[in-house]
């Protein structure tokens, strides 16, 4: 039996771009997707390999790099090591966008701290796959083995063809995340645009003025009081709903 072979739903472009979209859909925020992500890389490896792996996806953006997700733990604790040693096979593979694979961790010349150090974690094979996202932010996907020699050329091929599925659908969750954040932007900013209007239409009643009349008043009293002029703004409704009553900005 060939270990390294990838199972039926992974080997399946359908199947697998079917179940990243899933995850998109399913997933709260892109934080949720990477560690769902992570998951479904060490089960659907894990299951065609016979070998329990684990995953981590570390992500730079913005000249921070970071552990931004894992399957478990102890991956977790092994991407934060190579991290600390500043250099190492998933940083090689974000940094140039190439697939790097250790056959050996322990006979590794590349890298040969690092490699004893998650030798030691029991951790004998790398392979580490670049995930392509836009000109701010580099990202891999880390897949660790506890046997020599792990991943052959079919594991290495199913690799890069799971990662380029993987790398669409983050984009997708990128981008699903902006559009959610827009329309929480636009909400608060009508929000305080209808906060603001009903101020000066209170003040416009009050002072038998013009629009821009009141809105010179508020502006005025925001300055005057340090305070935003939305906050201004639903002080002067809330006061004026509460008591029936209107406060006067001299």
């Amino acid at each position: 039996m060939d270990k390294s072979a990838i199972d039926t739903s992974v080997r399946s472009e359908a199947a697998v771009t079917a179940q990243l979209q899933n995850l998109v859909i399913d997933s709260r925020d892109v934080n949720e997707f990477l560690h769902e992500l992570c998951d479904y890389a060490a089960r659907a490896v894990s299951s065609s390999m016979e070998l329990p792996v684990v995953c981590a996806v570390t992500l730079s953006r913005r000249r921070r790099t970071t552990t931004a997700a894992w399957s478990d733990q102890q991956a977790r604790l092994m991407d934060e090591i190579q991290q600390n040693y500043g250099a190492g096979p998933c940083l090689h593979a974000m940094n140039t966008g190439t697939t790097v694979l250790v056959p050996d961790t322990r006979r590794d010349s590349r890298w040969p701290e690092y490699g004893q150090a998650i030798a030691e974690l029991g951790q004998l094979s790398v392979l580490a796959v670049p995930l392509t996202l836009d000109e701010d932010a580099r990202a891999a996907l880390n897949i660790f083995a506890p046997a020599v020699n792990a991943f052959n050329s079919t594991a290495l091929e199913s690799a890069e063809l799971f990662a380029s599925h993987a790398q669409s659908a983050l984009r997708l969750a990128v981008r699903v995340a902006a559009g959610q954040q827009l329309a929480a932007d636009l909400k608060a900013a009508m929000e305080s645009r209808t906060a603001i209007d009903l101020a000066a239409g209170i003040i416009m009643g009050q002072n038998r003025c013009s629009q821009e009349e009141a809105m010179a008043i508020l502006v005025k009293t925001s300055s005057g009081r340090n305070q935003k002029l939305r906050t201004v703004a639903e002080n002067l409704v809330a006061a004026f709903s509460t008591r029936g009553s209107v406060t006067h900005f001299d």
